[in-house]
């Protein structure tokens, strides 16, 4: 029974919490730690037996692993602290704030012993799996043009550190938009340049971008597009992607549950999400006991996970000059 402690009580950390009941028969909920001590007892309050501090460094004592949900600039230090007591780690997104504490994460890295897993959650997901699938496998031909679409409102003045730049590391592109350059990393191969155009107009408290707009292009000649935003008041899109192939289009409609292949104007399911298939954080969270149990690696360890940000920062970076980026090498 492997021993797991919540750092971060919130509402991401509350996410993961419900999730492990699914898995009880692997795991004891060990403790629980977050500066606010009453909402740390009120989630050890679920879990009998389990400790609750101020403190997370008072945690390691109690658990075999941690799962890290803390606003982003202070997933470096925890998450390293973590690593060197000898804790498996299940870190949420993204890594680290910058560049410099994200390569150090990667050089600490020594999965399995102990595992270092990222959050990509979608990775997890059975309808973008399969699309990744689809593309990759070339089923229906090279893709030679990839697009994400997702929309939704966040009010950022509920979690005010959200749009704060120099806590979150970022905008939305940075902080959720990641999800996405992941996939596409993933689906399409190593890119070789982008541009990024943004702005923060309809979501206040953001600093940096609430909206986003990415555009890449690949080692094979594929282009793909990404837009998010966090300020849409309402959606038609939702969470979705197309794939252009030879043979026609393949059009993914997450909250419908298919992918759909058009051929001219003429739609023809090709997947449907099963039914039962579960939630995605909790296979998420099945991978990382895995991980530990067989001391093999996760899907998305240190090293995987800095591609995406990589990405990113160059396309901040060119963003800021007002040029393309030079996306070569990652």
């Amino acid at each position: 029974m492997i021993r797991i402690g919540i750092v971060g009580c919130g509402s991401m950390g509350g996410g993961h919490r419900k999730h492990y009941e699914a898995l009880k028969d692997r795991v004891t909920l060990a403790g629980f730690a977050d500066i606010d001590l009453k909402r740390a007892r009120a989630a050890a309050g679920e879990a009998p037996g389990a400790v609750a501090v101020t403190d997370y460094r008072e945690l390691l004592e109690h658990v075999d692993a941690v799962v890290i949900t803390l606003p982003h600039d202070l997933h470096y230090e925890v998450g390293t602290t973590c690593l060197d007591a000898g804790k498996h780690v299940l870190m949420e997104k993204p890594l680290a704030l910058n560049a410099e504490q994200a390569r150090a994460m990667v050089e600490r890295d020594t999965t399995p012993d102990p595992v270092l897993m990222v959050g990509y959650v979608m990775r997890y997901e059975p309808l973008w799996v399969r699309m990744g699938e689809m593309i990759r496998n070339e089923e229906f031909g090279p893709v030679f043009h990839a697009a994400i679409w997702t929309e939704q409102f966040t009010d950022v003045m509920a979690r005010p550190w959200y749009g704060r730049n120099k806590r979150a590391g970022g905008g939305q592109l940075f902080s959720h938009g990641c999800h996405y350059i992941d996939l596409l990393l993933d689906w399409m191969g190593p890119p070789s340049r982008g541009s990024h155009v943004s702005t923060n107009m309809g979501t206040p408290g953001m600093e940096r971008e609430g909206t986003s707009n990415v555009c890449l292009r690949f080692d094979s000649g594929a282009t793909a597009y990404h837009f998010g935003t966090w300020g849409a008041q309402g959606s038609y899109l939702r969470w979705s992607a197309q794939a252009h192939t030879p043979e026609g289009l393949l059009h993914m409609d997450h909250d419908g549950g298919t992918i759909q292949l058009y051929r001219g104007r003429t739609p023809e399911e090709v997947y449907r999400r099963p039914g039962g298939a579960g939630k995605p954080v909790a296979a998420q969270m099945r991978m990382f006991l895995d991980c530990i149990e067989n001391g093999t690696k996760p899907l998305v360890g240190a090293a995987d996970s800095l591609r995406s940000l990589e990405v990113i920062w160059r396309l901040y970076d060119a963003e800021d000059r007002g040029i393309e980026a030079d996306l070569r090498g990652i």
